[in-house]
């Protein structure tokens, strides 16, 4: 395998990239890529590319996508006004038809954008093999989905064919009722239930920051959880910091949070000693 040929002039130092394909290649890393760093192309494109690589250098990984962007700019097409509780979308029955419509097209973007590139992805949503089994989280939120159950084997099926799996955070209750997902939690119940090596969070901040603003390499869960108490992690950090705990604690190897508006973060994260986010081990 040529690597000069597949890495980017930008990205890890070869030597680096040979010793983690070595240590990764047994393993799954699943990805969930972020709603706010979907909106710019060049964004989309870059991340397009570091997938394609990723796959083209043996790696097995799965992908869960967000839309949230894309969700409020439909909704606001059709006037329809959402109302948050605990940083989660209400979501009646035109709303969750709005949602699954946007996260569907996505879904499909994303699989075609990865085609293009000579890459094999296959969709995964409620009207294509569907995989994950939901319970309501909480009746005044509406059609939102907890994943109960993932179907492993459907995943698992596609990874042996060297393809890519592109989830989208959608699920089915037992009446077929679709259901909504928080885009870190869908993510984090499929690393759990794969026993993923690395679940990395891609979104629009570089990592946990310290109370200097400093970007922390690596911390253990109960550091994390020292710095929610004093509240050096706050509001939109809190639900990814609790999707990476429950990940660490329950058979993920460990997760990271990374920036996926850097270009090809991604690589940096896996293929490199010094990654590029921060990485949150038990």
């Amino acid at each position: 395998m040529d690597l000069k040929k597949i890495l980017p002039e930008n990205g890890p130092p070869i030597n680096e990239v040979n010793k983690y394909i070595e240590k990764y290649k047994n393993d799954l890393i699943v990805i969930k890529y972020g709603g706010n760093v979907l909106i710019d192309r060049n964004i989309f494109d870059n991340f397009i590319t570091d997938l394609s690589i990723l796959n083209k250098l043996g790696l097995s990984v799965i992908v869960v996508h967000g839309g949230g962007p894309r969700i409020k700019r439909e909704l606001d097409k059709s006037n329809i006004q959402s109302k948050f509780i605990r940083g989660l979308r209400v979501t009646d029955e035109k709303i969750i038809n709005i949602v699954e419509s946007v996260l569907i097209d996505f879904n499909n973007d994303i699989v075609s954008s990865l085609n293009k590139k000579n890459t094999k992805a296959v969709s995964i949503h409620t009207k294509k093999d569907n995989i994950i089994e939901v319970v309501p989280e909480a009746k005044e939120l509406g059609f939102v989905g907890l994943p109960n159950k993932i179907n492993n084997d459907i995943l698992l099926d596609i990874i042996r064919q060297n393809k890519i799996p592109i989830i989208s955070p959608l699920g089915l209750d037992k009446n077929n009722q679709t259901h909504n997902i928080n885009g870190d939690t869908a993510a984090m119940a499929v690393a759990k239930s794969v026993k993923s090596r690395r679940l990395l969070l891609m979104t629009n901040v570089d990592g946990v920051l310290n109370k200097e603003k400093k970007l922390i390499d690596e911390i253990s869960s109960s550091e994390i959880l020292e710095m929610v108490k004093d509240e050096t992690i706050t509001e939109g950090m809190i639900p990814k910091i609790n999707a990476c705990l429950d990940a660490v604690n329950n058979g993920v190897t460990a997760a990271g949070i990374i920036n996926g508006t850097k270009q090809h973060s991604c690589l940096w994260e896996i293929f490199s000693d010094k990654g590029s986010g921060t990485l949150i081990r038990k």
